[in-house]
């Protein structure tokens, strides 16, 4: 067998060997779901707890809104003359004291159609803050998402960079058998070396990357920062099924920061309609009795007060010019948030599409290409036909193709979990993968 053919031989064999004991590593290492996760974040995660709490208060206010205004109740004495503090049931001047006792029960109600008014703003309100509610549950599940990606991606480099410094040690190795027989200097003995040391640099840097992220990841979980995650599963590498056209209707129908939107120009329509309303009094009715000394029979009335609305050129009519305002400002800002979620939609989907182009030049050129080109510099090498620095710069060349296959693979999943969260493509959690 030629020298070429044994180093040729020898290079798969350890490739091979070490594609067996990486998916033996895999397969004994735990593993996390990003299903799991999900569900766990969407029971757990704290912001989602403050948003159900203000959805609960919300809820609360609506009643409350609709509501008569308290009854009022008002005890009063009424005293005959100033020589005596208390002259009831007394005589003053031979003549029996007028003084009284007075007991009023008083109540306003709102012109017809105010409360009910109100109870439609306070509805309105409510289901805004269960909008923003839902919103927070989407953007946790996007967030969740994106940081498992990300995990993946740090122990998938690890996984390309153990791969690399073993076929680094494959050059090393056969630098120095090519040095011991006088065929290469020492230099490229060491330049092996050198780029197997920076590939260990690199590995404790992506594993610091992974500390970091698991905290991020276990931060949005709603669990303890130190807490162990395990390594995550490789997604589905399936096409994205919904064309950039049924986003932009779903995320028109379905988005949460839009429906938030829309109930507050539900809100501000009712307030525009409580605002004319205030042009009308409102009326006051009320009974007093009058308690008096035995000589003179007990006395009671009922009365009914109304506020004029005198002022309306500085304050109803100024009132309607606002609620109008506000009207005005809750439409455009649908259309703001409209707008804002077609253009992410669109910026997404765009990612998505250039990160599957790209993944395909990766995989069905690039990468073959380079493999290529370093099993022939290696053969090369081996013969002596080539110089390390060539058979290096192919291998490197091949390891950087793979990096940045598997980041186009992550940036693609990550722009598909932007245009679900958009989209509200999720049954919070159901679906995951």
């Amino acid at each position: 067998m030629s020298l070429r053919r044994r180093g040729m031989f020898a290079f798969f064999l350890g490739l091979c060997a070490l594609i067996l004991t990486a998916g033996q590593a895999f397969a004994a290492e735990e593993t996390v779901k990003l299903a799991d996760l999900i569900r766990e974040a969407l029971r757990n995660n704290p912001e989602i707890h403050v948003a159900e709490a203000r959805t609960e208060v919300s809820q609360h206010k609506i009643p409350q809104a609709s509501s008569l205004a308290d009854p009022m109740f008002m005890l009063g004495y009424e005293n005959e003359g100033t020589d005596s503090l208390y002259t009831f049931n007394r005589d003053t001047k031979g003549m029996p004291a007028a003084s009284r006792w007075m007991f009023s029960l008083s109540q306003m109600f709102p012109f017809p159609g105010k409360r009910a008014l109100k109870g439609e703003m306070a509805t309105r309100d409510a289901e805004g803050m269960m909008a923003m509610a839902d919103s927070m549950k989407l953007n946790t599940v996007v967030r969740v998402r994106e940081l498992y990606y990300d995990l993946f991606l740090a122990y998938t480099n690890i996984d390309l960079l153990t791969d690399l410094a073993a076929l680094f040690s494959r050059v090393e190795d056969a630098a120095l058998a090519r040095y011991a027989t006088g065929m290469a200097p020492q230099q490229e003995v060491l330049m092996a070396q050198t780029e197997k040391y920076m590939i260990l640099e690199r590995e404790e840097m992506e594993r610091q990357k992974i500390r970091s992220i698991e905290a991020m990841l276990n931060a949005a979980v709603g669990r303890d920062t130190s807490a162990a995650l395990g390594r995550p599963e490789k997604p589905p590498d399936a096409p994205y099924g919904y064309s950039l056209d049924e986003l932009i209707t779903a995320a028109y129908e379905k988005y949460p920061l839009i429906k938030f939107r829309e109930k507050m120009v539900g809100s501000a329509e009712a307030k525009v309609k409580l605002a004319k309303k205030e042009y009308y009094p409102d009326v006051t009715v009320g009974t007093t009795y009058f308690a008096r000394p035995p000589q003179f029979p007990d006395m009671w009335n009922v009365t009914a007060q109304i506020n004029i609305p005198l002022f309306t050129k500085t304050k109803q009519r100024e009132g309607v010019l606002e609620a109008e305002a506000a009207l005005l400002e809750a439409r455009r800002e649908i259309e703001a948030a409209k707008l804002m979620a077609s253009s992410a939609l669109r910026d997404n989907y765009a990612m998505l599409k250039s990160t599957e182009n790209l993944m395909t030049l990766y995989k069905d050129g690039l990468i073959p290409k380079a493999y290529q080109d370093f099993e022939l510099a290696l053969a090369g090498y081996v013969t002596g036909k080539v110089e390390a620095v060539t058979a290096i710069n192919r291998l490197k060349a091949l390891i950087d193709y793979d990096f940045l296959y598997w980041r186009q693979f992550t940036d693609r999943q990550k722009a598909a979990a932007r245009l679900d969260g958009l989209a509200a493509i999720t049954d919070y959690g159901a679906d995951a993968k």
